[in-house]
């Protein structure tokens, strides 16, 4: 079916019909509901290229994933995202654009897109401290997105973030009000924004205390199972070994729970386990009751949010930057319990 037949369809129209698909304001509510409606029933989908032409834009949202980052193509949390983003840009009539590039060509690729009029917007992914891509998108003018927040930056820019230092207080809190004192920290890569969060809300928690939080229970690495177990092992190897573990994904949590199995300890009796899961579509943390306790938020959603927020700074380019700052919530599942007794009952 085309826009033609649609307006029939619908007794209005073409350019109505178009106007209501397109969000324009002077469209009323009810007409705008009853065209995405029917378009809906109909699978009606508009001719992007002719789009592009009447309104001078290329009706598609870039992704650049640069060569160092490149297992985030098979990490859950960026499919989430992705599948998030990408429900909000096919309602709008936008494509996606995923570059996966070289780190050095990365700031090249940008201007480029730019340049060619690839696409009319970025989301920025996985921010570091000091991002040095938000002022160069800034520079050259690309409307663009944070998925997250960069500790540092000057230049003005929209994100949207959870709030990673609160929430690893808050579960840190949770552990130390259950009796736990040697609390481990299983981390992401510190030059990441929301590591470098996360272990602020840890060690804040520790000091208000008075526990002098230990190198030797902090662990930064990539989020991976093999990470998850190998810190495991090695810290519960310690001659103190902790009695509760911090975990900054549910990757590395199953890798830590592996190593508790092969340790012949018990999660939730023995050592307890609070993880960061994004409530994952496809890597669920149980059912009605969760496996993990967890600081809980949904990435589809923040896909969805930000993909909103990108395509209204690209239909209103003067607007001033926005930001959206999400509490996580903590779910208690069965990973957490009271710290063990030391010595005889």
């Amino acid at each position: 079916m085309n826009l033609k037949e649609l307006a029939a369809s619908l007794g209005l129209s073409p350019t109505t019909v178009s106007r209501a698909l397109n969000g324009y304001p002077e469209v009323r509510e009810e007409t705008r509901l009853r065209v995405i409606e029917a378009a809906r029933r109909h699978n009606y989908r508009p001719n992007t290229r002719a789009k592009s032409l009447a309104t001078g834009r290329a009706m598609a949202i870039g992704h650049v994933i640069p060569l160092s980052s490149r297992h985030e193509m098979v990490n859950p949390i960026f499919a989430d995202f992705i599948a998030g983003a990408g429900e909000t840009y096919a309602q709008a009539g936008y494509d996606m654009v995923l570059s996966v590039v070289s780190d050095a060509e990365e700031a090249r690729i940008y201007r480029d897109l730019h340049a060619r009029g690839t696409v009319d917007g970025i989301i920025v992914h996985a921010p570091r401290a000091e991002d040095p891509r938000i002022p160069l998108l800034a520079e050259i003018g690309l409307p663009f997105v944070v998925h997250g927040r960069a500790t540092g930056a000057s230049t003005p820019y929209s994100w949207l973030d959870i709030n990673n230092r609160r929430s690893f207080r808050r579960a840190t809190d949770f552990l130390l009000d259950l009796g736990h004192r040697r609390i481990a920290l299983v981390n992401g890569l510190e030059w990441m924004d929301y590591a470098i969060r996360r272990r602020s809300g840890y060690v804040e928690a520790l000091r208000a205390r008075g526990i002098a939080p230990d190198p030797k229970l902090m662990h930064a690495g990539e989020m991976t199972e093999g990470q998850g177990y190998s810190a495991a092992r090695a810290m519960l190897a310690l001659p103190d070994p902790p009695t509760a573990f911090l975990v900054s994904s549910m990757i590395p949590a199953i890798g830590l729970r592996r190593a508790l199995w092969e340790g012949d300890l018990v999660m939730g009796r023995d050592v307890s386990v609070i993880t960061h899961d994004d409530e994952l579509s496809y890597l669920r943390n149980g059912e009605e009751v969760p496996i993990f306790t967890a600081t809980r938020s949904s990435v589809r959603e923040a896909g969805r949010e930000a993909a909103q927020m990108l395509l209204e700074i690209i239909a209103a380019p003067a607007c001033a930057p926005r930001s959206i700052l999400w509490e996580a919530e903590l779910m208690v599942g069965e990973s957490t319990g009271p710290a063990p007794r030391k010595g005889p009952a």
